[in-house]
């Protein structure tokens, strides 16, 4: 079995692979004080409650954009796994062309999510990631990465409020029933959903015009199910992109032909 690692800023998603098949997966809160042990501790854990047994996994793939969390997951795969793992950057061979400049800037999991995108949807095609921050990354119809746009994440949005505005509460992130707020609660959920929602739709409009092309428009991350449901240019959510594309990785390092 495999386990795969996708490390973000705010969450990191673990999942469990029996060849192509995802038995399980799991969402955590990214912690870069966190230790080596506790991070053992709590993957052991996981694994028990899903009738896992952790001496099964064979191989460990990592997609991380916090490199001080490195060298901790790196020694918890040795410690508690007895593996080394694949940590995933611009370097491995993904079969995929990156036009971006310079390559070394595009993280590893917009690197993985265009590789399971592109296996599972096709090209051209374009990627929402709903992380700390809001990626989107165009794959033109020849299948390779050329940019995209990073903004920042309506929790960024949402918690800026709240810290330079000395009247306004942190509020939670929902789609209200209506558009004009009957009060200050749902007033700024209406700004924040409704005008991130533009904020999407906007760009992707901007990025299909410039692409010249009809890309499938695919979302992903924690936030991508709520957000999605107001835009009308994201075509459809999977949740497990990245994780998908971690255990394609893989695959392919096994055998280059493979994927």
């Amino acid at each position: 079995m495999l386990l795969v690692i996708d490390v973000g800023n705010t969450n990191t998603s673990l999942g469990v692979y029996r060849g192509p098949e995802l038995v399980a997966h799991w969402r955590l809160t990214t912690n870069r004080a966190r230790t080596v042990d506790e991070y053992g501790v709590h993957a052991r854990n996981l694994f028990q409650l899903a009738g896992l047994d952790f001496k099964a996994i064979d191989a460990i793939a990592i997609a991380s954009v916090v490199p001080p969390l490195n060298y901790t997951l790196k020694t918890m795969a040795e410690t508690y796994f007895h593996l080394t793992p694949l940590f995933v950057d611009h370097t491995t061979n993904t079969g995929l062309r990156i036009l971006y400049e310079p390559e070394s800037d595009v993280g590893a999991d917009r690197i993985v999510d265009a590789v399971a995108a592109i296996n599972k949807y096709g090209a051209p095609c374009i990627i929402v990631d709903f992380g700390t921050a809001t990626t989107f990354n165009a794959l033109n119809s020849d299948g390779a990465y050329v940019g995209g746009l990073i903004t920042p994440g309506i929790m960024i949005s949402s918690d800026a409020l709240f810290e330079r505005t000395a009247k306004l509460p942190r509020v939670d992130i929902k789609r209200p029933q209506r558009v004009i707020g009957s009060s200050t609660i749902t007033a700024m959920q209406s700004g924040l959903y409704y005008g991130y929602a533009g904020l999407v739709d906007g760009v992707l409009q901007k990025m299909i015009e410039e692409m010249g092309e009809t890309p499938r428009v695919v979302a992903t991350g924690g936030l991508a199910p709520l957000i999605a449901t107001g835009s009308e240019l994201i075509e459809l959510v999977d949740d497990t992109l990245t994780l998908e594309g971690l255990r394609l990785v893989y695959e392919r390092s096994l055998s280059p032909e493979s994927v």
